[in-house]
């Protein structure tokens, strides 16, 4: 996991210019918006899409990961704003495997940032509506604003989650607002289940190998370049090479192959969320097509 920032100085010294477990060089002044479309695989038959320049546009800064302020596909202006970020950057701690926290009250802030980068506002939550660990890895904040609000007073809007399946060899870009900075590659593929520590995941999206994530990019929205839709959320990477440990995910197929990955990063899809959000942006795990584990 890209675990909150802990002892990051101490770790950068010791790692020199290598990642580091949990902490991150200090972030370039401005954002790279170029997208590089180099690592996309060979064999991708379909024509190229015209690729967007994504922005940092709609991400927030949490006090140790990064998240975005996102909307569904059936969300009016008028809802309550929600906020994505990773389980394990609940401020209450990691939830536990098996654990699915819902309705939990939190007053959380948010840095809210423009397409340069620039702080223009802090959002409040005004409670957890989801989080878990437990097959995916995410936290959804409910806000005290609406879209509404949001656009108005910043000129800020909510990005968009794709409600289909991501496709291997898509270009994406990896948004942090934590450190204020665009990583660009492909998906390379998909895990069938991605098993770090006691947690594991399904269907988890691997990156080409320049999306060089590091400690803080955790809770990052992953943009299709060509939409500008959220398919996926920013979790870990496999940083030492070791097997399933924490910080070290292995890879573990249907017939219970392992591989590992060294230095690949990775992400978990976000399709399925939007399914589980009805009218007013209420959490509803019972609607028919929610397949998000419950309490």
């Amino acid at each position: 996991m890209r675990k909150p920032l802990v002892a990051a100085l101490f770790a950068l010294v010791i790692a020199g210019a290598g990642v580091a477990p949990a902490v991150a060089a200090p972030a370039p002044a401005a954002a790279s918006t170029s997208a590089s479309v180099s690592a996309i695989k060979a064999d991708t038959k379909a024509a190229a899409p015209t690729l967007q320049a994504v922005s940092l546009a709609g991400t927030v800064a949490l006090s140790n990961c990064s998240g975005s302020v996102i909307r569904f596909p059936n969300s009016a202006d008028s809802d309550p704003a929600l906020v994505l970020s990773n389980g394990h950057c609940l401020e209450t701690g990691f939830p536990e495997p098996g654990e699915v926290i819902v309705g939990q009250a939190s007053s959380r802030t948010f840095g809210l940032l423009n397409s340069a980068g620039t702080r223009v506002a802090t959002l409040r939550a005004s409670k957890v509506a989801y989080s878990t660990m437990t097959d995916t890895d995410v936290t959804i904040y409910q806000l005290t604003s609406t879209y509404t609000t949001i656009k108005n007073s910043y000129g800020i809007s909510a990005l968009t989650v794709q409600d289909t399946h991501p496709t291997v060899g898509t270009a994406i870009t990896v948004a942090s607002g934590y450190w204020k900075r665009l990583y660009n590659c492909s998906i390379d593929g998909f895990a069938y289940r991605l098993k770090e520590g006691d947690w594991t995941w399904k269907d988890s999206i691997r990156y080409t190998s320049a999306c060089n994530t590091i400690g803080g990019t955790s809770g990052s929205p992953v943009i299709d370049q060509a939409t500008g839709k959220v398919v996926a959320v920013n979790n870990t990477g496999n940083e030492d090479g070791e097997t399933c440990t924490v910080n070290n995910p292995c890879e573990v197929d249907a017939s219970g192959n392992v591989t590992i990955h060294p230095g690949i990063n990775y992400a978990e899809e976000t399709y399925q969320i939007p399914a589980c959000f009805t009218t007013g942006n209420k959490l509803n795990l019972s609607a028919s097509g929610c397949t998000l584990p419950k309490p």
